[in-house]
């Protein structure tokens, strides 16, 4: 029996974890081919493995488990290899598609700075954005490119703003279960809840707004085998957006705004049909 088992079965677990946590990712990368989808299911395993370590592991010592994640993820992209299913494919995928370390540096950073801050200044904010997601969607993107650096080089900004609006909308989503369980604030300079006000709330829509606007410019120029998922996500986040800026602050603090699976499937659907037809954006 060769690895090659190990190697299916490590991508079947990271997928298996890309479903259970999110519905709009994973229905997404369905329009990828086998090997993208594999490849794009093992950055999100990495990645939804430190989340929980940050976000829910309340009663365990957060530190010493992302320390070790991030010193395991490291010697299995070392050596090629790991018991881990979920680093395994990771490892497969960094050294598939020469992902740059400090993209994944980055990232552990960010997910200490969640341990340890509980508001940032601008400075810190941008640093925490950099590292939890748009190196995530650097990450996707040699991907995406698939050894062509031009291409990479050439839409590197689009991919960090269409990662940074992306979080952006989740930090607005979330401001309640971010507060409520984490006591966690992803606004720049606010310190507590009472720095949360219309003003502000206006301030990071008109930023997501700009960087929604960088990303399509690059979406337009991604592969076909790309492109459909990649502005299926858009448009997802972008109507999750849009019902956000209709809201007051307050009503933010009420309940979490979503997006219905119906519109999930539909808006893929829609943008298969619309490629096939070139007629996409």
């Amino acid at each position: 029996m060769s690895i090659k088992l190990y190697d299916e079965t490590s991508y079947k677990i990271s997928d298996v974890i890309t479903r259970s946590y999110s519905t709009s990712f994973s229905l997404a990368i369905r329009s990828f081919g086998k090997e993208m989808q594999n490849s794009i299911a093992a950055v999100y395993g990495l990645v939804r493995i430190a989340d929980e370590i940050v976000d829910t592991f309340h009663d365990k010592d957060k530190i010493s488990l992302l320390h070790t994640l991030r010193k395991d993820t490291f010697e299995s992209i070392e050596k090629k290899i790991s018991i881990n299913p979920v680093l395994h494919s990771f490892q497969l995928t960094v050294n598939e598609y020469s992902i740059p370390h400090d993209y994944i540096e980055s990232f552990f950073e960010s997910m200490k700075m969640d341990i340890y801050s509980n508001y940032y200044d601008r400075e810190n904010y941008d640093k925490y954005v950099y590292g939890s997601a748009e190196v995530v969607g650097l990450m996707c993107l040699k991907i995406f490119c698939h050894g062509n650096d031009r291409l990479f080089e050439e839409l590197k900004e689009p991919a960090r703003a269409l990662g940074s609006a992306f979080q952006k909308v989740n930090f607005l989503r979330d401001i309640k279960n971010d507060l409520s369980e984490r006591k966690r604030i992803y606004l720049p300079g606010a310190e507590n809840s009472t720095f949360i006000n219309q003003k502000n709330k206006q301030l990071l829509e008109e930023e997501i707004e700009k960087e929604f606007s960088i990303a399509l410019s690059g979406i337009k120029r991604l592969p076909d085998k790309s492109c459909i998922a990649v502005y299926s996500a858009y448009q997802y986040y972008y109507k999750l957006f849009e019902k956000i800026k209709k809201l007051e602050v307050e009503d933010l603090f009420l309940n979490r705004i979503s997006v219905s699976n119906y519109t999930k499937v539909f808006l893929l659907l829609k943008n298969t049909v619309r490629l096939k037809l070139s007629l996409f954006v």
